[in-house]
């Protein structure tokens, strides 16, 4: 490590690495990672394929499909930010990350993770509007009204925590650059800090509970006025057709958030083997986008019909092409 700055005032050194060196003490750990490059492969097809199929179909070119989307695209770049840099450093045994890669790489993470978190309540708010305001659905959440939606939300996350990766800077390693995880996690990094890391915690305490706690309370208390809403509906089928158009969302809340929110709970009231931690917290990180296409496609009537279609279209093309090229063959030989 290397003396970069020196504070007069307490006449104290301050000490940036040059580099970090991420460790981790998992038996037979070659194993998981080939798991989680499984993971990944499974993670890129998945989503591609869901962006793929909502791009092709018109019938799927509405606001609510734009956050269906927009998941997608979150899932896609959070798992491309974390895993191949974790099979990097742990199963070509790429330990040594350089200052500024380490916290690009922790921005990137906790960015991404943010904007899947914050998209899962965007969808939470279209069900609401469209259950219990079915009659204004069409003006209220349209195409422009989602984008505006979705660039605040990036706006906000990109400058939330281009504010915690900053104040990272302030902080003097001069006992040790050592990570005991699987990638430059934030709440790591300032714990090996030797200077005064009170800000950063409070930032971290800040976040847990505006970006974790936060959007799943409105979550809660969208579907608490949803069931409100369905307990009005006189027919028991548009009930339960109402009911089915929430199915695939409420999946997607419970396998992203309840691992995360155990996961914390766990950390504050027992202490947890360094290990544990690492496969609990990388499993919560990098299973749920690979789910959730696989619930949208599986769970969601309109992908699936979307599909279906797309499918027919296809065949019926591939099929013109090659009476097409049979019948210009068969001209080609007569004359």
């Amino acid at each position: 490590m290397s003396s970069t700055q020196s504070n007069s005032s307490a006449n104290v050194t301050f000490v940036r690495p040059a580099t970090f060196f991420i460790n981790s003490n998992i038996p037979h750990a070659k194993y998981y990672y080939v798991f989680l490059s499984l993971v990944y492969v499974v993670t890129v097809l998945g989503n591609s394929f869901i962006m793929y199929i909502i791009y092709l179909a018109r019938r799927l070119h509405t606001a609510k499909y734009m956050a269906v989307f927009h998941l997608a695209l979150a899932d896609l770049c959070v798992s491309s930010a974390l895993i191949p840099k974790v099979i990097d450093t742990f199963l070509f045994e790429h330990h040594d990350i350089s200052y500024e890669a380490c916290l690009e790489n922790s921005f990137f993470v906790y960015h991404f993770m943010n904007v899947e978190s914050l998209t899962l309540l965007v969808l939470a708010y279209d069900r609401l509007v469209a259950i219990c305001f079915p009659l204004h659905y069409h003006s209220i959440v349209t195409r422009k009204t989602m984008f505006l939606i979705l660039g605040v939300m990036w706006i906000f996350s990109v400058t939330q925590f281009s504010v915690l990766t900053g104040l990272v800077n302030r902080l003097s390693f001069c006992i040790s650059n050592v990570i005991d995880s699987y990638f430059c996690d934030h709440g790591i990094i300032y714990r090996i800090a030797c200077n005064d890391n009170s800000i950063n915690i409070l930032m971290v305490k800040i976040n847990f509970g505006l970006l974790i706690c936060t959007p799943l309370i409105l979550i809660f208390i969208s579907y608490f006025c949803i069931a409100l809403a369905l307990l009005k509906i006189a027919h028991g089928a548009e009930r339960i057709k109402a009911m089915k158009t929430c199915t695939s969302h409420l999946m997607l809340v419970v396998i992203s958030y309840i691992p995360i929110l155990c996961n914390h709970i766990a950390s504050f009231t027992t202490p947890i083997h360094p290990n544990t931690r690492f496969i609990n917290n990388s499993l919560t990180q990098t299973i749920p986008p690979m789910l959730n296409p696989i619930i949208y496609t599986l769970k969601s009537d309109e992908v699936m019909q979307s599909i279906k279609e797309l499918y027919k279209r296809n065949k019926v093309n591939s099929t013109k092409r090659m009476k097409c090229s049979r019948r210009n063959s068969k001209q080609k030989l007569q004359v």
